[in-house]
């Protein structure tokens, strides 16, 4: 089976199984939607959804970002992990927004990917469910984990793994195709299993 003949069938059964999936992280505007998805590196989602409510309270407008103390913000991001980074990086794309794109998220990856802390998954994900942008695919652990182990991919790069998907898969299924998969390893088939047997698509595995 050729490689995008195979990703559609995959595509397929994923819509199939979750036909509802869609992003986890809560969030009221698109710069909020921006600081939800820093917060989510290395942390799941449902932690950062615990972190957010007061953070969002504390800090409702982009300004109080701009003049955020940076001790007081990392106390308040500290269950996140790596909270000095991501304070850093924060607080640094809000002046970054401010000064260069006047308050307002980027419409274009190529500068949405100026920002600090913004990488091409975080840059798919807030393109996408901000202003139905899709340029690319965002490929989290999930992602990652589950194409090698389809057989769609054999890179460990984020960057060629979602180069080799975006040559694999229709278009139209991109956008999606990452909250359906990150759907399929928390329900079916987590790091941790070992018998892909019993697994919806385990007969995909390479």
């Amino acid at each position: 089976m050729k490689n995008h003949e195979k990703a559609g069938k995959i595509s397929d059964e994923l819509k199939a199984l979750f036909p509802k999936a869609k992003m986890m992280l809560h969030y009221g505007n698109n710069w909020e939607l921006l600081v939800a998805v820093e917060l989510s590196a290395q942390c799941t989602d449902k932690k950062v959804n615990e972190i957010t409510p007061a953070l969002f309270k504390k800090y409702p407008t982009l300004d109080d970002y701009v003049k955020a103390k940076p001790g007081e913000f990392e106390k308040m991001i500290f269950q996140s992990g790596f909270y000095k980074n991501k304070t850093k990086n924060i607080l640094a794309a809000a002046k970054v927004i401010k000064e260069e794109f006047g308050g307002h998220i980027p419409k274009t990856m190529a500068e949405i990917l100026t920002i600090p802390g913004v990488a091409r998954k975080t840059a798919n994900v807030v393109l996408g469910n901000a202003y139905g942008i899709v340029e690319g695919i965002a490929v989290d652990t999930h992602v990652k984990r589950l194409d090698r182990l389809w057989g769609l991919t054999k890179e460990e790069n984020p960057v060629k793994i979602e180069r080799d998907l975006m040559k694999a898969l229709p278009k139209d299924d991109w956008f999606l195709f990452t909250y359906r998969t990150i759907e399929y390893g928390r329900k079916y088939c987590t790091a941790r299993v070992k018998d892909h047997s019993k697994c919806p698509l385990g007969k995909y595995e390479k």
